[in-house]
């Protein structure tokens, strides 16, 4: 929950949601986040604070994935992977990796845009993390950026280029500037954040994965090399997992802080504040590394915290990205994301509030993974209810819609037209191993055509869904566990099918979308 404006401590995750590999700025008083968005569309979303603690999403960066045809049918593991974000020469500028295509680059005049299109850097197989740095003292400009090894065969190690300082491209080949493979006990080294502070180039980076790993520091007086490492932060004896992968930003008043991610397996990469000072005073003094002098330490002497005084920043109301929705005339908030490039015709605009979508003809209707149609939402980190209300208007047999948890294992609890033309409250799944759905309940009619849909989520993330059809609320099949993605958290999906066929197979409206606090059991009664 949002620390309260009154309070003197925060509490983390300050995100407590799935903003994985986030990456984060000071722009005068305001403070900017981005986050991987792998498949999802829009892509590469842009959180606002004043505090560190509070944050608010106002926009995407990334309106549709490149090449168009290749995200037209969802890739839930690909697309965009651990953006940068800066500020240089009164533009924000956003670099990517797509693991599959290179190193994307996009900027903008100010944060909600207009962001011009995707520009190409660096063409290649398993180029990742990139991130790059403008040097205010010579007018170099620079990026790194680490591998994959699934599409390159390397991993472990960063590659450095000269870049102009325009960002359009890079001006050498590159040359590795950290191997790890040569540094005892370092695996898997990624998600580099490059900076130029007293003197040295810093980059602060990652290692040993997502969810045993440790945050990395590497310094060089020269961009490339060599580079001497410590380890600023691990778990120690805290509940943080892999506390790493983010970035270092430095408030008004010269207080430092580091932002970085926890992988929680379905609530995927949940975002924590870290403080951060400067061990040894001035870092300009040289000195061994490991030695003490110089080095960044976050969290509590280099272990996350949970609990710490907030930053020295002035006091801000409580917030938090956006949940719930009414869908005023037919348009969905900017928390919600496609499953991929959306087309013209899935959301219907009307006058009135409610989600109005169209039920989607589809060969893949029996398997919602592979639906581009899903409109989706991060699934909160906390215990919640979920509520929605739903009225199904096709008259398509089979035509269905309704509400997901999502990952690679799934549920959905909804309406469906049938053959006879009656509709009937259905609740499937499908197993991360299986190619299609079955029933987790008997269908059950829905005469009026209408239902009131919940999920209530407790903790480890275990749904139990409900329904009311006109004569109550009643629970429908087992508790499901979610299950999360490759490298993304389980999500929240509202989504409307139909068979193959021809012509207009009808529509499903959603209503009143809640997320609120988790209900209370009834009270036991007399014995």
């Amino acid at each position: 929950m949002t620390a309260g404006r009154t309070e003197s401590t925060y509490r983390n995750p300050v995100l407590n949601a799935d903003w994985s590999d986030p990456d984060v700025i000071r722009v005068g008083d305001d403070f900017y986040l981005t986050a991987s968005s792998f498949g999802r569309v829009p892509g590469l979303p842009l959180l606002h604070s004043r505090d560190l603690v509070n944050w608010t999403l106002v926009g995407h960066a990334l309106e549709r994935l490149e090449p168009e045809a290749e995200f037209a049918v969802p890739r839930h593991d690909r697309g965009v992977w651990a953006p940068s974000l800066r500020h240089h020469d009164d533009r924000f500028w956003i670099f990517w990796g797509d693991p599959d295509q290179g190193i994307f680059q996009v900027n903008a005049p100010g944060i909600r845009g207009p962001w011009t299109r995707p520009l190409l850097v660096k063409a290649g197989k398993g180029l990742i993390d990139p991130c790059p740095l403008w040097d205010e003292e010579t007018g170099e400009a620079y990026l790194v950026h680490a591998w994959a090894k699934s599409r390159s065969g390397v991993k472990n190690r960063l590659t450095g280029h000269r870049m102009h300082p325009h960002g359009t491209e890079l001006l050498d080949e590159g040359e590795v500037i950290v191997d790890a493979d040569r540094i005892p006990g370092w695996f898997t080294l990624e998600g580099p954040k490059l900076y130029r502070h007293d003197g040295w180039f810093w980059i602060l980076a990652p290692a040993g994965g997502v969810e045993t790993g440790w945050q990395g520091a590497f310094r060089s007086r020269a961009f490339f090399g060599p580079y001497e490492e410590k380890v600023v932060l691990e778990q120690k004896d805290t509940d943080v997992n892999g506390p790493h992968q983010g970035g270092w930003v430095r408030t008004p008043s010269g207080e430092d802080w580091f932002l970085h991610f926890q992988q929680r397996g379905a609530y995927g990469r949940v975002v924590h504040l870290q403080p951060m000072r400067w061990s040894g005073g001035d870092t300009s003094r040289s000195s061994e590394a490991g030695s003490g002098g110089g080095w960044p330490v976050l969290g509590d002497d280099g272990a996350p915290v949970a609990v710490h005084r907030r930053p020295d920043l002035p006091a801000q109301p409580p917030a938090a990205p956006a949940t719930d929705d009414d869908f005023p005339g037919g348009r969905h908030g900017r928390q919600w994301q496609w499953a991929a490039n959306p087309r013209d015709g899935w959301a219907l605009r009307h006058s009135a509030d409610g989600l109005r979508l169209t039920c989607v003809r589809s060969a893949e209707a029996h398997d919602l993974r592979r639906v581009p149609n899903v409109l989706t939402q991060r699934l909160p980190g906390t215990p919640c209810t979920v509520e929605v209300e739903l009225r199904l208007d096709g008259e398509e047999p089979g035509a269905r819609a309704g509400l997901a948890v999502l990952g690679d294992a799934y549920r959905w609890i909804g309406l469906q037209r049938d053959a006879d033309g009656a509709v009937r409250l259905v609740h499937r799944f499908a197993e991360a191993v299986a190619d299609g759905e079955r029933d987790a309940d008997h269908p059950r009619p829905a005469p009026e055509g209408r239902a009131r849909l919940r999920i209530d989520i407790a903790a480890g993330a275990r749904c139990r869904f409900s329904y009311d059809t006109g004569d109550g609320l009643r629970p429908s099949g087992q508790v499901f566990a979610a299950a999360p993605w490759r490298w993304v958290g389980a999500l929240l999906g509202l989504v409307a099918l139909a068979p193959p066929g021809q012509g207009h197979a009808g529509a499903a409206t959603f209503t009143r979308f809640r997320i609120g606090a988790p209900a209370r059991p009834a009270a036991a009664g007399p014995s």
